[in-house]
């Protein structure tokens, strides 16, 4: 294993980590094997933002006396609501939820991160109600060691690093949401199917977000490394063939202030799948020819572009496409986060009155009537 050091802090981690969603609902024993197989082969850096007791307990009752071995980003305003994942900005059920995480994992957690900042709203909430000052405050009496937040969105982002605050940020990056325009929501564009006709070159403004944290000594961790699997999927790709695990990761880690990348591995084999990068060789690593091959035949693809709107019914065909496709690559196992997400929309697929406006403005041939009863199905109503 190769360790690098994040940010300023005095720690270091592990090139690969292990993002824990994936063993949420997950029977013990898998638990322990997965977190087995990364330990033994030297991952020490785990990402824990599900906030149910039961995936919390298992992963530290597997841990066990090893939990000193380990560093833990746990996350700040992650709650659920009747066991599904939702996120707080209410201090109450904030501080109930972190304190709960801190007795579970030995009255510690290494990173504290200030939970889903991606929009001006959560911006404030953080810093304007209290969970910014209670995340200094966690620090102060050493209930974490350094405080760190998540975001999807580069501008955003900028912002939370100039205040100072954050010593390492949890961001996604891969090489299709890098060449996204700053201005799209790369969950959206993830779920939906990259809109390659509108990559231009490395975004600028993810470009001068990562050279900031290299600035400002702020360490990057990355989700979404492999975009949810679509990137290595010759159906979803945006790329004329699919990347493999060893050049997604290459790329993040080849990013400016990346210390490490949190795979979202289920199982020992999915480990051992990701750790081969460690054995992969620089051609087998290479993704610089993937850069010559963007294909633009997306027909029937949605590209989170809004020709299709107004909507008469007010739905947000776009983030309703956009989860759809996250959960076409698995229906059996949906995220819960997708899940959580979706619900959170105004009006989903079951909202469709399939009168066909957007489908006649759509310049893509988005089936966007069966793809809002798709939805439906999968999600419910």
């Amino acid at each position: 294993m190769e360790y690098r050091q994040i940010g300023a802090t005095d720690a270091r981690g592990s090139i690969i980590g292990l993002g824990c969603e994936h063993l949420d609902g997950k029977p013990y024993q898998q638990v322990r094997d997965t977190i087995d197989a990364a330990l033994e082969r030297g991952i020490n850096l785990l990402d824990v933002f599900m906030p149910g007791d039961e995936v919390r307990g298992n992963i530290a009752r597997a841990l066990g006396s090893r939990r000193r071995d380990v560093m833990i980003q746990g996350h700040i305003g992650s709650t659920d609501v009747a066991q599904q994942y939702d996120i707080s900005r209410d201090m109450p059920v904030v501080q109930r939820y972190f304190e709960q995480m801190l007795r579970t994992f030995g009255g510690y957690i290494d990173f504290g991160m200030m939970f889903f900042i991606d929009s001006e709203q959560d911006y404030h909430d953080v810093f304007d109600k209290g969970i910014a000052d209670y995340a200094r405050r966690l620090k102060q009496q050493g209930d974490i060691g350094h405080i760190g937040f998540s975001s999807h969105n580069p501008e955003i982002a900028m912002r939370v690093i100039q205040t100072g605050l954050p010593e390492t940020m949890l961001f996604s990056i891969n090489l299709a949401f890098d060449l996204c325009p700053a201005d799209a929501h790369v969950l959206q564009e993830m779920e939906r199917g990259f809109d390659a006709a509108a990559f231009r070159g490395i975004d600028p403004k993810r470009a001068a977000l990562y050279k900031l944290c290299e600035q400002n000594g702020v360490g990057i961790t990355v989700m979404k490394t492999l975009g949810a699997g679509k990137l290595l999927s010759a159906q979803h790709t945006p790329f004329a063939q699919p990347m493999t695990i060893a050049q997604c990761i290459h790329y993040a880690l080849t990013r400016p202030a990346v210390s490490s990348v949190l795979l979202g591995c289920q199982t020992r084999d999915e480990v051992l799948d990701a750790l081969g990068y460690l054995d992969a060789s620089d051609s087998e690593r290479d993704y610089t020819h993937v850069l010559g091959t963007l294909r633009n035949d997306f027909k029937g693809n949605c590209v989170y572009c809004n020709h299709c709107l107004p909507c008469p019914a007010e739905i947000d065909i776009a983030a309703v496409n956009k989860y759809l496709d996250i959960a076409r690559l698995d229906e059996d196992h949906v995220p819960p986060s997708v899940r959580s997400h979706y619900a959170g929309l105004a009006r989903g697929g079951d909202a469709c009155i399939a009168c066909g406006h957007c489908q006649q403005r759509c310049p893509f041939g988005v089936p966007v009537i069966d793809n809002m009863a798709a939805a439906a199905r999968i999600f419910g109503g």
